[in-house]
């Protein structure tokens, strides 16, 4: 039987469905890279925009120092990004000629494979996103299909998306992105070949996620249909929300017969290094879900739910998630069933928020939604519902918005800085407030080591420090002592 492979999913996709996009900083990426180098994926999904604003936002780290730092540590493993059509950081639409010098730092940075995604389906945006590309040095470009439950995503419709895709010089293999896991292995047997067939030569790979306990099942399932890549995370950034775990498919995969060529001993290191990082850190863990049928019906990727469930926690108001969900799958209804895939999980979570908070329905719209209906992501695969596209087009933010002026291109841009500012800095300052620029750049280099075994200890120096009455510090266990006295003061170590 034909041999599968896996991509690593952990950095990227694991941290933004379990961890919120902020639970790993570059020193955590670094430490263990040159080990997830050793284990034999053929790439690791690594990083968004998304993501690089997150380490900009949350952690004062630069995120092109990240890519460049972890290119260095994984030369034989290519990193992967993912975009959503003309637009970075922000959720605004870029200028085409913005996109690019995106797209050519990547390459520069170390970045060689990409998924090119548009939330819409849109054909003629995947093409151009993909010949930007590789306009810009990229390797290799991934297109996706994204997976949805819906009367217009039938398998012929997925099958005629690919058939207008392959034969782009610039598309190099296809994925069924499932970012809620809704793919059951029946599904599978039907949808996998009409895709394949229309494919040739070019590889297809599957991502799902184990929302609702259906990936590992179907993953055995695309394996017996001879799909040759599956997407997986490790330890505790896998399961739950997440994608499959590593070691489980390995497992599974090969029990079935086929064969997996990777390093288990290097694997077990990494999701090793993540339990303990997780359990030094107070990150949870992702653990195998049950079947859930109200996914069928809000269809929300795991980073969302993190996210919202963080939200409503700092309002105090973590007992009406079950509310949420519950209004997304109406506000999705009412914008004619738009796959829940970046940016639509966040756009419709947020008005789902804003309509159990207010006091009726869209009393509360964000501009966003606005921009949606008024057709600026594309064509909904549904039709809206009249009442709720009359009322949210009758405010007078929707004529304000409907004359947005066109994105500017990165030239004009740059008059609105300082004239020896970098295309990394620029890309940055035109889509971030810029006092987070700022703080990242007065932070200096990211920090580059980590020992997750170590940090108890640290965290026990740090609080016994604080305390003024505190003249020495001993530490002691069998085989082990550590002796501090205070001079000046204590100094943490900064790991």
């Amino acid at each position: 039987m034909a041999d599968v492979q896996l991509v690593d999913v952990s950095t990227r996709d694991g941290n933004q469905s379990l961890w919120g996009a902020t639970g790993l900083a570059t020193r955590h990426l670094v430490t263990i890279a040159p080990v997830m180098d050793r284990v034999g994926f053929v790439a690791l999904d690594f990083t968004s925009s998304t993501h690089m604003g997150m380490a900009v936002r949350t952690h004062k780290e630069n995120p092109w120092e990240r890519i460049r730092l972890m290119h260095e540590a994984t030369p034989n493993t290519p990193l992967q990004f993912i975009g959503t059509g003309l637009r970075f950081v922000s959720w605004e639409a870029q200028h085409p000629d913005f996109m690019q010098v995106v797209y050519n730092r990547l390459v520069a940075n170390g970045i060689s494979r990409y998924v090119v995604l548009d939330p819409m389906h849109d054909v003629d945006a995947l093409l151009e996103s993909a010949r930007m590309i590789k306009k810009a040095g990229a390797t290799t470009v991934v297109a996706a299909l994204t997976y949805t439950l819906s009367e217009v995503h039938d398998d012929s419709f997925y099958a005629n998306l690919a058939s207008q895709l392959v034969m782009s010089p610039h598309i190099d293999r296809f994925y069924i992105k499932d970012p809620s896991g809704l793919l059951a292995s029946e599904r599978a047997r039907t949808l996998i070949p009409a895709i394949q067939s229309q494919l040739g030569a070019k590889p297809l790979e599957l991502h799902s996620h184990c929302t609702i306990g259906l990936a590992s099942h179907t993953y055995a399932t695309a394996a017996e249909l001879g799909i040759k890549v599956l997407q997986v995370a490790c330890g505790p950034l896998s399961n739950g929300s997440s994608l499959p775990d590593a070691q489980r498919t390995v497992a599974n995969i090969r029990d079935l017969g086929h064969t997996v060529d990777i390093d288990d001993r290097a694997l077990a290191i990494v999701a090793k290094y993540f339990r303990e990082l997780a359990a030094a850190n107070d990150l949870p863990f992702g653990t195998p879900q049950d079947y859930d049928a109200s996914f069928l019906r809000h269809q929300t990727a795991g980073g969302v739910m993190t996210t919202t469930r963080r939200q409503l926690a700092e309002l105090n108001l973590a007992h009406r998630f079950p509310e949420v969900l519950e209004e997304v799958a109406k506000v999705r209804a009412d914008l004619g069933f738009p796959i829940m895939v970046t940016p639509f999980p966040q756009i419709v979570f947020t008005q789902a928020l804003y309509n159990i908070l207010g006091k009726e329905r869209y009393e509360n719209v964000s501009d966003q939604i606005i921009r949606y209906v008024q057709g600026n992501f594309g064509r909904p695969a549904g039709t809206l519902n009249p009442n709720a596209k009359d009322r949210i087009l009758a405010r007078p933010r929707a004529k304000e918005l409907a004359t947005e002026p066109s994105p500017i291109p990165p030239q004009e841009l740059r008059k609105r800085f300082k004239p020896d500012i970098s295309d990394e800095e620029l890309l940055l300052r035109a889509t971030m407030p810029q006092d987070q620029v700022d703080a990242m750049q007065s932070a200096g280099p990211a920090k580059r080591h980590y020992n997750p075994q170590v940090q108890p200890v640290l965290k026990l120096i740090r609080e016994l420090a604080k305390r003024p009455a505190t003249s020495a510090i001993v530490i002691e266990k069998p085989n082990f002592r550590l002796e501090l006295h205070r001079q000046k003061g204590f100094v943490s170590p900064g790991l």
